[in-house]
């Protein structure tokens, strides 16, 4: 990369991704103020998710809109009929406002949906809970949330008992009884007044809650202009059309699901299938029978549907498939390749606070001699690597990742951060670009390993422990060493049919690796550990090993 694509300004090395995409995904990118800021915006994208339901269901009324897990279809302007109806019930009836904060306790489904776009309409901000959570992780979120009300499905209302009466806030429980959608609508014509939109574009529309222990999550705030900006973009990379379809098989309320697929679809006019629970099975059935062409999940996700190649051997209709969440290694970047070639793999990074992509593959990786990283940032996004001084780095410098622009978080709900530096945040990662402009993720500066003295980046040991045959999913972890003070271990998940033991894997390793970077202890699982948003929880891997070296040392 030339020193001129850099923003030399202040003497920063600042990647700006407006220098790295073509005149068709730039064109009508104009500066706008939002919150005393400048950001680059597409002034023709609606202000809100639920302006952009109202547009599709003028243009495309009977078109399919959502499909939900039982099959039950909803066509735009059917969809369009439940999120006013519900939305006049919570003005009418609850009081939901501007600034209300209105939590949904719900799994992939319509009436997350129908919920979701309500209270966008009404300018209340809703805070997805992870469903996957225990009572008492809910309820910890819930003490940090200020709420107005909550929506949650039937089979967590003991929760919430003996009464709701008793509770600061008002609840809704969805039990399925209700015509329509499983949600208590008005009558028709019960109300005289019809709610008028009134959320703005600078408005916070979600708190989503970052993953990790409960008592240390941050309340992400996340606007509207956040939300639009992500889904245009999306929209003009992936070239979506109301002609696509897709499925949401990660959870809903994490922020890949609910942007990334459910408000590029509402936006674009595509169709979007809900899956309530994932299943690798149904999902390649669904595919295969509906057409399906672009699917966005997490390694985890494309990991578990290669298991399963043999029994799909072909499936023409997919377009796309764009992969988040963690590092997905080469060997299974060319996997998909060899299985689906006319599918482009197109990797994303971002994050929760960024609103979901902050850079994207801009081509299909499997072919590019760049399939490792990724991307470019998107429009509208800049990037710098900082050292630990802050100062920022040239290409080939690995530091820190910052970054700032139009998707990037308003703030943290009620919590100071030393995250920001001039409007930069730093993403917690560890990186650098190449001359091209190439984003490459080396580790999570937490993940990084000093077994003394010498750096050992846990992404690196993922990848050579991908390279053996039959690792379908690996994990590597810094454990405590009285020698070393720590030292790499590793948990390794087999693809079906294979058999694998801690000794057989170090053998293999010592080909690739060097001695000092070879985990010193290997366990073999069923399955890695994940959090409630579907990432593989180092945390609890380390605790798991740690155990079962305890409880050896014990014997």
């Amino acid at each position: 990369m030339s020193k001129e694509k850099y923003d030399m300004n202040n003497e920063d090395y600042i990647l700006n991704g407006n220098d790295y995409w073509p005149a068709s995904i730039l064109d009508g990118l104009t500066s706008h103020r939002f919150m005393d800021q400048d950001f680059d915006f597409y002034p023709d994208v609606p202000t809100n998710l639920y302006d952009a339901l109202c547009h599709n269901a003028f243009v495309l009324p009977d078109s399919v809109c959502i499909v939900d897990d039982s099959g039950k279809t909803y066509t735009f302007i059917e969809f369009l009929k439940l999120v006013d109806n519900f939305s006049n019930m919570l003005f009418y009836n609850y009081h939901v406002g501007p600034s209300s904060h209105i939590a949904l306790l719900l799994y992939n489904g319509i009436e997350f949906c129908v919920s979701f776009l309500a209270i966008i309409k009404l300018g209340g901000i809703m805070i997805p809970l992870p469903t996957k959570y225990k009572k008492e992780e809910i309820l910890s979120l819930i003490r940090k949330s200020n709420l107005t009300g909550i929506i949650l499905d039937q089979s967590f209302q003991t929760w919430f008992e003996p009464s709701f009466d008793s509770l600061p806030y008002f609840t809704i429980c969805v039990n399925g009884d209700y015509e329509n959608c499983g949600l208590p609508l008005s009558e028709e014509n019960y109300f005289t007044t019809a709610v008028s939109c009134t959320a703005r574009a600078a408005d916070t529309a979600i708190i989503m809650f970052t993953s990790g222990t409960t008592s240390r999550s941050k309340g992400v705030m996340i606007t509207n202009y956040n939300i639009m900006h992500a889904v245009a973009v999306y929209q003009k990379i992936f070239h979506i059309t109301s002609n696509d379809t897709s499925i949401i098989p990660v959870p809903i309320y994490h922020v890949t699901g609910l942007i990334g697929l459910f408000g590029l679809f509402i936006y674009t006019g595509g169709c979007i299938h809900l899956h309530k629970l994932f299943n690798a099975k149904r999902v390649l059935y669904e595919i295969e029978k509906y057409q399906i062409s672009f699917l966005h999940g997490s390694p985890t996700v494309f990991s578990l549907l290669l298991e399963l190649a043999d029994s799909y051997t072909s499936l023409p209709s997919l377009r796309i498939l764009a992969c988040g969440s963690s590092n997905m290694p080469k060997q299974k970047i060319l996997q998909l390749h060899n299985w689906l070639p006319n599918a482009q793999f197109r990797t994303v990074y971002g994050l929760t606070e960024t609103s979901s992509p902050a850079s994207i593959f801009p081509d299909d990786a499997a072919l590019s001699n760049f399939i490792c990283s990724s991307g470019h940032p998107i429009p509208g996004v800049m990037f710098k690597i900082c050292d630990e001084s802050g100062n920022s780095l040239p290409p080939q410098r690995i530091g820190s990742i910052f970054v700032k622009g139009t998707v990037v978080l308003a703030g943290y709900y009620h919590q100071e951060t030393e995250l920001f530096q001039n409007d930069w945040l730093d993403t917690g990662d560890l990186g650098y670009f190449n001359p091209e402009g190439y984003l490459y993720i080396v580790d999570r500066k937490k993940d990084m390993i000093n077994r003394g003295g010498e750096k050992i980046c846990s992404f690196d040991v993922e990848n050579a422990l991908y390279n053996l045959e039959g690792v379908r999913e690996a994990a590597v972890v810094g454990i405590l060493d009285a020698i070393y003070g720590e030292v790499p271990a590793a948990m390794v998940v087999p693809e079906q049919g294979f058999l694998m033991t801690e000794e057989s894997i170090k053998k293999q390793l010592s080909s690739q690796l060097a001695k000092f970077q070879i985990p010193t202890k290997v366990i073999v699982a069923k399955a890695l550990p994940l959090t409630p948003n579907s990432k593989i929880n180092k945390r609890a891997i380390k605790r798991i090993i740690t155990q079962n070296l305890n409880k050896n040392s014990v014997k």
